[in-house]
């Protein structure tokens, strides 16, 4: 089979880099389809906001325990088996949920969906393996970002369409997209990991993290990871209640907003982080220093002003989308090769982690007051911080360009 794809790669003249951008954009496209409209869907069926923000947390929890073991798999047997059975379990998680009549259903497709959930970080191992040097794996991985970006731009405005014909129509649209990007990976998508891991594979979920636990040289990386991913996805699900709520805006304003953040971020990854951002500045200073306009743009978005939100949401786009490049690129820096789908698995399940937590504490503290979310975030953030500034200022710099310590006052 792999002889059979490099043989239609060749032929159709397409580079892996491509192959899996395309991937990673159709996968992304699909998430930015639903988003802006999986609150009020979910509300469709006479539930609580509390049950719409766990139903956002079940995804991450099954994922949580699924991602180290896919990326361990992917370092032993390589990085393409993984993609597919990730894509395919996205498709019928979606199918699932899309023509399901009961709550119940829809947490199916999502246990599911999350029970394979590997698309993302596997991708990332895959440029990461195609990346000659430091510089391009940054910039690789801005370009997954990019990608990202692009996929959000177009998304939530495919989302309000199909939404106002149908509240159904986006979920299906998006389960039937799983399935073509399942059968062009398949198709296409080579392999590219060769430097492969032989020590034995252990099916528990919680040895890589206990692992990572021990990395003493990495595991500060690994909190300020888990701190960042609570801030963000404490906000996101209740962002699309909280602008209904308080400025009135309908589905399709929020559609916009995504599309906004869209923009910024494809911007942001596929230009200012090369040319600006890395150009200009160490990862390390920017893992310090970015933190603080980030959790400022929080508190401001808490302000009940329209423009003061919508100014909060553009600044914390910025920040979010240059954090979470300089953050995964320094920690797979460190990591050996034949190790590194591990180590972004584990990335993947703190993620997870945090979209179990930020969900949870955004349902909680919306309930208390809508703008506590917000409040909460920038405060997690400025505790990130303090606890990053204190770090970095003990060890020595892992910003792989320069191994001197670092300066940050």
């Amino acid at each position: 089979m792999q002889e059979n794809t490099k043989n239609m790669q060749k032929k159709f003249n397409i580079s892996p880099k491509v192959i899996i951008l395309f991937t990673v954009f159709l996968d992304v496209l699909g998430l930015g389809v639903i988003i802006p409209i999986l609150p009020f869907y979910v509300e469709s069926f006479n539930v609580s906001g509390m049950v719409v923000t766990v139903l956002f947390a079940v995804f991450a929890l099954f994922s949580f325990f699924s991602a180290p073991i896919l990326g361990a798999i992917s370092d032993r047997k390589g990085r393409r088996p993984v993609l597919l059975v990730s894509l395919a379990s996205s498709a019928v998680g979606w199918i699932i949920f899309s023509f399901s009549h009961s709550i119940y259903g829809l947490f199916l497709g999502r246990i599911i969906d999350g029970s394979a959930a590997g698309n993302i970080s596997t991708a990332q191992n895959y440029l990461i393996d195609i990346s000659k040097d430091d510089k391009e794996r940054s910039k690789n991985l801005g370009l997954i970002g990019a990608v990202f970006g692009v996929s959000f731009i177009i998304g939530p405005l495919i989302g309000g369409v199909l939404s106002s014909i149908s509240m159904k129509l986006p979920f299906i649209i998006v389960g039937f997209m799983a399935v073509i990007n399942t059968i062009l990976a398949y198709i296409f998508l080579p392999e590219t990991h060769h430097e492969r891991n032989t020590t034995k594979l252990s099916l528990n979920p919680f040895t890589p993290i206990i692992k990572a636990l021990k990395n003493k040289s990495i595991l500060p990386l690994y909190l300020a990871w888990l701190f960042f991913g609570i801030a963000i996805s404490l906000n996101q699900s209740i962002f699309a209640l909280y602008i209904a709520k308080v400025f009135s805006w309908t589905v399709i304003i929020s559609g916009l907003l995504m599309t906004l953040v869209g923009i910024i971020i494809s911007i942001n990854q596929a230009f200012a982080i090369r040319k600006i951002w890395l150009k200009y500045f160490k990862e390390s200073f920017l893992m310090v220093w970015m933190l603080i306009p980030f959790a400022l743009g929080y508190l401001v978005m808490a302000l009940p002003y329209k423009f003061a939100f919508v100014f909060g949401l553009i600044v914390t786009a910025f920040c979010h989308s240059t954090l979470r490049v300089v953050m995964t690129s320094q920690i797979i820096g460190l990591s050996d090769k034949k190790e590194q789908g591990e180590n972004m698995g584990i990335l993947s399940s703190i993620m997870s982690l945090s979209m179990i937590l930020g969900p949870v504490l955004g349902g909680v503290t919306y309930v208390l007051s809508d703008t506590l979310p917000f409040i909460l975030s920038g405060v997690i953030l400025l505790i990130t911080f303090m606890f990053v500034y204190n770090t970095y200022r003990k060890i020595k710099s892992i910003d792989h360009t320069n191994i001197e310590p670092v300066e940050v006052i």
